[in-house]
């Protein structure tokens, strides 16, 4: 039974591809590559010295140069696609969904404007091609690719970049500050929101001790930790959170860079609470 030959990639399509797998942070390691371009039949062209060994070149060019180099020799773009389908199987990330689902995604954008889309199974599927991107939609995918080259929290993409779609930094940073009273009102069962959350769950209050606590909070150094953490969620909620509920977003000037980096600092506080625990009764003396 023969292979239907598909259309070339175009080159743009497939250099936008390689930029999402072969990311530092959360991307194919050089190992996965080597492994997946050997299931895909796609020589490696990128000299080797040893097979222990890699030339220094980052794993984005590294991928573009290989696939690009099958295709022209194919004149066809189905070890492209191919590989793409191997990278994205869904059983590569049984144990990471959210990788899975935020990776599918941002490769999904480039793919569209070839005809193509990998589904919730992982298939390779055809689709009508994408004629055009909307500059909101740009500005979303590369806030979404630098926040994935940070290393951001997971969670902070699941609130606030998987949602976004056109709404792009606005409503990003806004729903990023969603995310951080979501958490903590999950692991409370407190109802509050923004800083009467902060100040029901992490000062002792009348009952003599926080509900979430960063540490045993014994010393000084712990305490003021405690206090650090406490401050830095109220000053999203009154610096972020709060004008952003009742500015217009038309009026908001919300940079680029002014949202990865509130964004970021955001990521940090939800590292923070990973490290909180839960307390249930008054620790003894």
């Amino acid at each position: 039974m023969s292979v239907r030959r598909e259309p070339e990639i175009d080159e743009s399509v497939v250099r936008s591809v390689c930029d999402v797998l072969g990311r530092t942070e959360g991307g194919l390691k050089n190992k996965e590559i080597d492994e997946l371009l050997t299931t895909a039949r796609v020589p490696d062209p990128t000299p080797r010295p040893t097979p222990y060994t890699y030339v220094a070149i980052n794993k984005r060019d590294r991928l573009f140069t290989a696939l690009v180099a099958k295709q022209r020799t194919d004149r066809c773009g189905n070890a492209v696609l191919a590989f793409v389908g191997k990278a994205l199987a869904p059983v590569r990330f049984h144990g990471s969904p959210a990788t899975f689902e935020a990776m599918r995604e941002e490769v999904n954008i480039p793919l569209a404007f070839a005809g193509f889309c990998v589904d919730a199974a992982g298939q390779m599927v055809r689709k009508a091609k994408a004629e055009t991107l909307s500059e909101a939609r740009q500005r979303a995918m590369r806030l979404r690719s630098q926040l994935v080259e940070r290393g951001a929290h997971l969670r902070l993409l699941h609130y606030c970049v998987d949602e976004i779609d056109d709404d792009n930094y606005f409503h990003a940073v806004l729903e990023a500050s969603k995310s951080l009273a979501d958490e903590i009102r999950q692991r409370t069962g407190r109802t509050e929101d923004n800083v009467k959350l902060i100040d029901a769950v992490f000062a002792p209050g009348q009952r003599g001790y926080p509900l979430l606590a960063l540490n045993a909070m014994t010393t000084d150094t712990e305490r003021s930790r405690q206090r650090g953490l406490a401050d830095a969620l109220r000053g999203v909620f009154g610096s972020l959170r709060n004008p952003a509920a009742h500015e217009p977003k038309i009026k908001s000037t919300l940079t680029e860079q002014d949202a990865v980096d509130e964004l970021c600092h955001m990521s940090f506080l939800h590292r923070r609470l990973d490290e909180c625990h839960v307390v249930s009764k008054a620790p003894s003396i």
